[in-house]
């Protein structure tokens, strides 16, 4: 079937109103952590490269190219030399990317000075690698940025992507944002370059926060019910906001991006395989006793974990090392969000109420700020296991350092005797330095009683969040 030339125009004068002197209705004034390199490569890039913007569902990239494109006019950009397109639309996927590129010139002549291409869910594009390996190549006065989820577009020609484009993994929200998008009158907390700084605090400090700090735990909390995509934030609702993240978010990647993009037929087997994880979220991962329960063959089960990886709805950690030992190892498993669990098992706000939940809800959020704080710095991630099954719950790997977290989210204070774990591996490895996250804001400190040359920091897991939310947003770097 051909779509004409004047039915795509048509469409496509809708998503860009700006060529008929119209403004981009409802954006918020708000801008997520990834906006400031977003903005750099496509103002000043460091070199000519697309832009891919990958991540989960309802996290915030249309809004970050919508963003993008509005600051493009305030420069004076030239609207015609504007183009947004999302090929999630039936008409403009079925008309293919060239025939869109036609329609846009057909109805807006070309202006002087460099064309900005903005393409959501490329990933319906027609044998993207080749396009974009022209356009990088061959097209030096027009600048790309897609969306989209990285594993199939990559995956597609990894050759031609080589060096032609970047990639800007967009997360959930960070406690940090999650606080700012909901206009929060809190006192204000001192800001942190580095987790390191805490070592040089005094006592008067450490007080000084954890009586600033008392307001955040409970939004601290709601954050773990509520989620971390932008509009489960905003509803008033926690069952609504919940009901939104199951129907809205999980349930089309499952049901329908899992079609669309893999071919994937046995829907229910993924659904099945995904309800496992959700409950045994920040667990290792028993594929023998998963394919047990499922009745699925391995390579299947195998096959649906990476393709949830791939749509971004989990997190895998290999064991900490390197060699045959770990690749025989269990991954760890955590889902994208802290709030998807409770959201697909139907808890609603009854983790509060449940120790183990919401100890695993927070395990969670904390290694999705870790994650989202240092992936772009190439930081490993792994978890250890010691002696007696020992474990520390998150290793961070960065500028030759090893650095350990362990989550204790309890009421009871942390000492030296509930983290022999932590211990023995920063003995193993001469680690100087790590940290516990905590519950109570005044478990917050340097742990007492550590063998010699061995710091350990308890820090109370809402400052961790929030922190490192903080850093995000503000490009802090180390």
């Amino acid at each position: 079937m051909k779509i004409s030339p004047s039915e795509l125009i048509s469409v496509l004068a809708q998503f860009n109103p700006w060529w008929r002197g119209g403004h981009i209705a409802g954006l918020p004034a708000w801008k997520r952590a990834a906006w400031h390199e977003l903005n750099q490569w496509v103002t000043q890039p460091p070199v000519h490269r697309a832009v891919l913007l990958s991540g989960a569902r309802q996290v915030g990239k249309t809004t970050l190219l919508l963003q993008c494109i509005e600051d493009l006019l305030q420069q004076g950009v030239p609207a015609a030399n504007i183009l947004y397109v999302t090929f999630d639309h039936p008409m403009l996927k079925l008309g293919g990317i060239d025939a869109v590129l036609a329609a846009w010139r057909e109805r807006e002549p070309r202006a002087e000075g460099i064309e900005y291409l903005f393409l959501d869910e490329a990933q319906f594009i027609r044998d993207w690698g080749t396009w974009v390996k022209h356009q990088i190549d061959f097209v030096k006065d027009r600048r790309i940025v897609f969306t989209g989820s990285a594993t199939p577009l990559l995956e597609a020609d990894q050759e031609s992507g080589v060096g032609r484009w970047h990639a800007i993994r967009i997360t959930t929200l960070s406690f940090y944002e999650y606080l700012h998008i909901k206009q929060l009158a809190l006192p204000e907390l001192p800001p942190l370059r580095s987790l390191r700084h805490l070592f040089d605090w005094t006592a008067p400090d450490f007080y000084r926060v954890t009586e600033l700090a008392a307001p955040y735990t409970g939004h601290f909390h709601e954050y773990l019910v509520r989620g971390g995509f932008p509009q489960t934030a905003q509803i008033e609702s926690v069952a609504q906001a919940q009901r939104l993240l199951r129907e809205d978010i999980i349930d089309k990647v499952l049901k329908r991006d899992m079609t669309a993009l893999f071919g994937v037929r046995r829907i229910l087997d993924l659904e099945h395989t995904f309800l496992y994880l959700c409950m045994h979220d920040g667990g290792l991962l028993d594929m023998t006793d998963l394919c047990s329960n499922l009745q699925v063959k391995r390579p299947t089960a195998q096959h649906f974990i990476e393709l949830l990886e791939a749509t971004h709805l989990i997190y895998r950690l290999p064991p900490f090392g390197y060699g045959k030992d770990v690749l025989r190892a269990r991954y760890k498993v955590y889902l994208a969000d802290a709030a998807i669990s409770s959201a697909v098992l139907l808890k609603g706000k009854n983790i509060l109420d449940d120790p183990t939940a919401l100890g695993v809800a927070t395990e969670t959020a904390v290694f999705r700020h870790l994650f989202a704080r240092y992936y772009a710095q190439q930081v490993r991630f792994t978890y250890w296991r010691g002696k007696q099954e020992r474990e520390v719950d998150v290793v961070a790997e960065v500028g030759g350092q090893i650095v350990p977290f362990e989550v204790k989210y309890r009421t009871q204070h942390t000492g030296v005797r509930e983290l022999k774990g932590l211990m023995e591996l920063c003995q193993q490895k001469n680690i100087s330095r790590g940290y516990v996250v905590t519950k109570a804001l005044d478990d917050f400190g340097l742990l007492a009683g550590t063998p010699e040359g061995i710091n350990i920091m308890r820090l109370p897991a809402p400052l961790l969040c929030y922190w490192m939310g903080e850093a995000e947003l503000h490009g802090v770097v180390e």
